[in-house]
């Protein structure tokens, strides 16, 4: 449940959102992160929904750096991939949005938050930082 006690992440920028809720509103709330900022979200939420209730994107495309914001809405067309901020690949449309979960909407903020742990990870450490996740 969303505290009412100042947070230690920035607060998220004002954006337009491309869904609006309509009904379904007295599921429980949770919060999760897109790019650094907290945001609402209720339980039972795919990450789809979750994200284009706060903004017009999911994220933008790796190739050409446009917005993509899903397209089929049914896990059919592959438009609506996400990476978290580990790199792990997740379909929005069909991942429910946890608690804490934390996502990017650009490839580049992956590298950012790669780190190497040993040696045998630095070889997937420098693909992240390269964008070269799959």
């Amino acid at each position: 449940m969303p505290s009412n006690l100042p947070s230690s992440e920035p607060a998220a920028p004002k954006r337009d959102a491309q869904f609006v809720r309509v009904a379904e509103t007295q599921r429980e709330p949770l919060s999760f992160f897109i790019d650094g900022y907290e945001v609402p979200a209720l339980q039972g939420d795919t990450l789809l929904t979750a994200v284009l209730m706060q903004q017009r994107r999911v994220r933008e495309s790796e190739f050409s750096g446009a917005p993509r914001a899903g397209f089929c809405l049914i896990g059919a067309c592959q438009d609506c991939w996400m990476r978290t901020e580990d790199g792990l690949r997740v379909r929005a449309c069909s991942t429910l949005v946890t608690q804490g979960m934390r996502v990017i909407t650009r490839l580049a903020k992956v590298a950012s938050v790669a780190v190497v742990t040993s040696d045998s990870d630095s070889a997937a450490s420098t693909s992240a930082a390269n964008g070269d996740l799959q």
